[in-house]
C-alpha cells in the first residue's frame, strides 16, 4: 500500500508540475482564450491538489482503522480473510469452468 502511495503522490506531483509549467509558459500570452484557459487549470490544479489532500487522508485513517481493528481481532480477521479468499476462489473456479463449457 505504501508504495503505491508513493507512486501515486510521484504521478499527482508530476501532473501538478507540467501544469505549473504549462500555466508558466503561456503568462506572456494575452488572448483570451489562453487567458481563460490559465484562469480554469489554476483552478482545476488547486482543487485537484485538495482532492488529492482529502483523500489521502482517509486512506491513511482507513489503513489506521484496519490495523487497530486486526490487532484487536486477530483470530476474526484470519477468519475474515479466509472466509474472502474461499469465496473467491469459488467464483473463479466457476467462472473458469463456465468459459471452458461454453467454447
Amino acid at each position: 500500500m505504501n508504495k503505491q502511495m508513493n507512486s501515486l503522490t510521484n504521478d499527482v506531483d508530476t501532473l501538478a508540475e507540467d501544469a505549473r509549467a504549462l500555466v508558466a509558459a503561456t503568462a506572456d500570452v494575452a488572448g483570451e482564450k489562453v487567458v481563460e484557459a490559465r484562469k480554469r487549470l489554476s483552478a482545476a490544479l488547486e482543487r485537484g491538489k485538495a482532492i488529492y489532500g482529502r483523500v489521502r487522508e482517509q486512506a491513511v485513517e482507513g489503513a489506521k482503522a484496519t490495523d487497530v481493528a486486526v490487532h484487536e481481532h486477530p483470530y476474526q480477521a484470519i477468519a475474515l480473510g479466509v472466509g474472502l479468499g474461499a469465496l473467491i476462489g469459488i467464483l473463479i473456479t466457476r467462472r473458469c469452468s463456465n468459459n471452458g463449457s461454453h467454447s
